[in-house]
């Protein structure tokens, strides 16, 4: 298993119980199992587990949602749903290995499943480009996503990417009007949308599959417009404050609750969902099973008007303080000001001249 870099104790600790456990010793004998020390070691692990997991930091809940090892859309669907029937392509363009999408039962319901997949290895990954879907994925979602409403079927969407492929092809086949045509189709939908996001849920590439009925989040994983990396990178021209990033966009699953932006957090096992795949399957399993039998019992135009309700609401419980600029010093300001005083008169400039010639062209 991969530890991250503030695991390092924990590492050491699982190391030496599998030491404990294994019956031959370095010489290839047989050796005892002393079950004592064993139990004593496994409850210093389980205390390491709560220090760590009790003191997480945004940018240490990103790393968790990025885990190597944490449980993919693939897993999910293999586990959760059965007889799952893939259905590819999007009949205009081609296929979209990032999103993985078919017809599935749980508990006797059939269900469209959509998984945002980044892969396990170096050759899944590249397969699955990294999570990050091109036009073809989005509209392929959109046919399947029209398709199910037509029987009435409730779609379940995992949601796993750093964003949408920003690529030369990706723009030229019309990634923005795609992303968005793919927010407008669930909008419109009178079916119920339940979006689970399992590790990260980045910018526009994440909400165009996730403007649903429900919004649920892992308890470890991140939910953001932008990459901390990204938004570094443009308030600090450094990539490196991505810690402070982290912190300032509020983009942990508790934050997210507590603004009312998402609607419910999926506990996590002990040590994250990387560490108990399986329960992390029947939590997520029994979640979605209860909106289904909940959105049963309601009638298509009830539940389109509580999606609609939902995202005209968001953001209406947000504090007037909730961004922090704190780590944007008073001496620091007007040094990025001045380095950028040319960008900065160049769109003054240009904001006037437009708004000049929208005046002029109007009267």
């Amino acid at each position: 298993m991969h530890y991250l870099d503030f695991e390092k104790d924990l590492e050491q600790l699982d190391k030496n119980l599998n030491d404990l456990k294994n019956p031959f010793n370095e010489e290839g004998g047989l050796s005892s199992v002393n079950n004592s020390d064993i139990n004593d070691l496994e409850v210093k692990i389980n205390n390491k587990i709560d220090e760590i997991y009790s003191n997480l930091d945004g940018w240490k809940k990103t790393k968790i949602a990025r885990h190597e090892n944490r449980p993919k859309a693939q897993h999910y669907i293999n586990a959760i749903f059965d007889n799952f029937q893939h259905v590819a392509g999007d009949r205009n363009f081609g296929e979209d290995e990032a999103a993985i999408t078919g017809f599935a039962k749980i508990n006797g319901h059939s269900v469209l499943v959509i998984g945002q997949e980044k892969g396990n290895d170096t050759q899944s990954r590249l397969k699955r480009n990294f999570g990050m879907m091109r036009p073809e994925g989005y509209r392929k979602c959109i046919r399947l996503m029209k398709l199910a409403e037509n029987y009435n079927v409730p779609i379940v969407t995992f949601i796993d990417t750093p964003g949408a492929y920003p690529g030369k092809g990706a723009e030229e086949r019309g990634q923005a009007e795609a992303i968005a045509q793919s927010i407008n189709c669930c909008l419109g939908l009178k079916v119920p949308i339940i979006s689970i996001v399992i590790g990260e849920g980045g910018s526009g590439g994440a909400i165009a599959l996730a403007t649903s009925n429900k919004v649920l989040m892992l308890e470890h994983s991140i939910y953001s417009v932008i990459s901390p990396e990204g938004c570094a990178s443009i308030l600090w021209k450094d990539a490196t404050k991505s810690k402070e990033a982290a912190e300032a966009m509020h983009l942990t699953a508790q934050d997210l609750y507590k603004y009312q932006i998402i609607d419910g957090i999926v506990s996590e096992p002990k040590g994250g969902a990387h560490r108990n795949p399986e329960q992390m399957s029947k939590k997520i399993k029994d979640e979605i099973t209860k909106y289904i039998i909940e959105y049963s019992n309601k009638n298509a135009q009830g539940i389109l008007d509580e999606r609609t309700n939902k995202f005209k609401s968001v953001g209406d419980n947000l504090p007037a303080d909730i961004i922090s600029f704190e780590a944007l010093s008073n001496a620091n300001v007007p040094t990025q000001i001045s380095k950028n005083k040319k960008v900065i008169i160049g769109i003054v400039s240009a904001s006037i001249i437009l708004a000049l010639g929208l005046f002029f062209l109007l009267s």
